[in-house]
């Protein structure tokens, strides 16, 4: 299967189960992986036989900028319903939801978690 690759969104939500992540918000950063047939796009040039990546990019930033949630669990699992939903030439998708600004004392990069869901789940 081919893949459509979108790397290191950055947005600004307010998830997280504390207080002060629903009032002040912070940086979120999504990778996603479309699972699709390219092989006639590639030969037609034709863009009705892709998907626009510019297109799964708003649906990430609306549900992100838009939306609430206390899980980046539940922030993955939105984000892979919808693109499901408004794509049907999409037949599975990754996507990783990168938290660099968790409110845990320490060194690290990121927390994150990673979901991939097919068509037929």
């Amino acid at each position: 299967m081919d893949k459509i690759l979108l790397s290191n969104l950055g947005f600004y939500g307010y998830h997280g189960v504390l207080k002060e992540e629903a009032v002040l918000g912070q940086k979120f950063f999504i990778d996603m992986e479309l699972y699709l047939d390219t092989k006639e796009a590639g030969k037609t040039d034709d863009m009705n036989k892709s998907v626009s990546y510019a297109d799964v990019y708003d649906v990430a930033k609306d549900i992100t900028e838009n939306r609430r949630f206390n899980l980046i669990e539940a922030l993955a699992e939105n984000i892979a319903d919808e693109v499901l939903n408004k794509f049907p030439l999409i037949k599975g998708v990754m996507v990783r939801v990168k938290k660099p600004e968790a409110p845990v004392p320490g060194i690290y990069d990121y927390f994150g978690v990673e979901i991939r869901r097919d068509r037929n789940e």
